[in-house]
């Protein structure tokens, strides 16, 4: 028995040497990929740094020159010239109309043609077949059950008297 003990002792700390060993190697590998993130990083930021310094040099600098174009600003309405505005383009009523009672039009017909549908004489057949065919089978169903139940009360009746 001790025999055994010692064996599985054994076996037990050898598994926490190779977790140990495992363990480390992933932190010691985790470790080395984050250093080679840092260092490309900072390879990066100086080749960054050295386009700046070059755009940013002395001589490379225009200077600046006065906007071709105004700049609006709000606070600058009304106080330039007052252009003459453009006559209004006239809109016939006919657009007007069929862009006022167009959609709504569509929503109408799309709803009466549903309805025409679904009281058309097929559809209100279909519903009556289904319905009478639900019936019909809840009818079975309650029947069914009835008749389980009324076996489980004399089942139970007879095994009543057989106990009495």
């Amino acid at each position: 028995m001790s025999e055994i003990l010692s064996a599985l002792g054994g076996a037990v700390s050898a598994l926490l040497v190779v977790a140990l060993i495992s363990v480390a190697r992933r932190r010691s590998r985790g470790r080395a990929d984050l250093e080679a993130m840092l260092d490309a990083a900072h390879r990066e930021s100086d080749d960054l740094r050295a386009q700046l310094d070059d755009l940013v040099a002395p001589g490379s600098v225009a200077p600046r020159s006065a906007p071709a174009s105004p700049t609006y600003v709000i606070t600058d309405a009304g106080s330039g010239p007052v252009e003459p505005a453009e006559e209004p383009v006239p809109v016939p009523d006919r657009l007007v109309l069929s862009a006022t009672l167009g959609a709504p039009l569509v929503k109408a017909a799309a709803f009466t043609h549903g309805l025409r549908r679904a009281f058309s004489a097929e559809s209100r057949n279909r519903i009556w077949f289904e319905m009478r065919r639900e019936v019909r089978s809840s009818r079975k169903r309650r029947r069914r059950q009835v008749r389980e139940h009324l076996r489980n009360v004399r089942a139970d009746e007879r095994a009543q008297e057989g106990l009495a």
